[in-house]
């Protein structure tokens, strides 16, 4: 029940901070997109320790605004390469994976894909490890110091 109440807490300010209406019908139908995402969630069964938006909520943002300097900084060296294509040398490597969970091994993988310059081109649960395309020796170099990988250890939260 605590995970439920935390999915819904964590839509319904999320779609107050997204929607900024505050009139009696949009808060009603808000009110009612969160309950059918809540009871969909139920039913799918998807929504346990793993998945637990309590634990994530005030951890998200802090990953996110990370996320997007990265991001940035990333289409900075690509457009740097477009304009001195020698600086092109693509590459695929494999790189240590080792989340406790699926939901952050995909997290990983989507951080590497977002990520301008690399795009995550395998990705098994239980391998302990993940393939990657990198289109630069810097982007390389990026996803072998393991950073992402820790803050998406972060992400996740204390062993359990």
């Amino acid at each position: 029940m605590r995970y439920f109440i935390a999915l819904a807490t964590v839509l319904a300010l999320l779609w107050l901070g997204l929607s900024g209406v505050y009139k009696p019908l949009i808060l009603i139908l808000g009110a009612a997109s969160v309950a059918l995402v809540v009871w969909i969630t139920e039913r799918m069964e998807v929504l346990g320790a793993e998945h637990d938006p309590g634990t994530l909520s005030w951890r998200l943002p802090v990953y996110w605004t990370w996320l997007i300097g990265e991001i940035i900084l990333a289409n900075l060296m690509v457009a740097r390469a477009v304009i001195n294509p020698k600086r092109i040398k693509p590459s695929v490597i494999k790189v240590p994976a080792t989340t406790r969970t699926r939901v952050g091994l995909v997290t990983y993988g989507n951080s590497i894909t977002l990520t301008p310059g690399t795009i995550t081109t395998e990705l098994t649960d239980g391998s302990g490890e993940i393939q990657a395309h990198a289109l630069l020796d810097e982007a390389v170099d990026g996803l072998r110091n393991g950073d992402m990988l820790k803050r998406v250890q972060w992400l996740e939260g204390p062993n359990q």
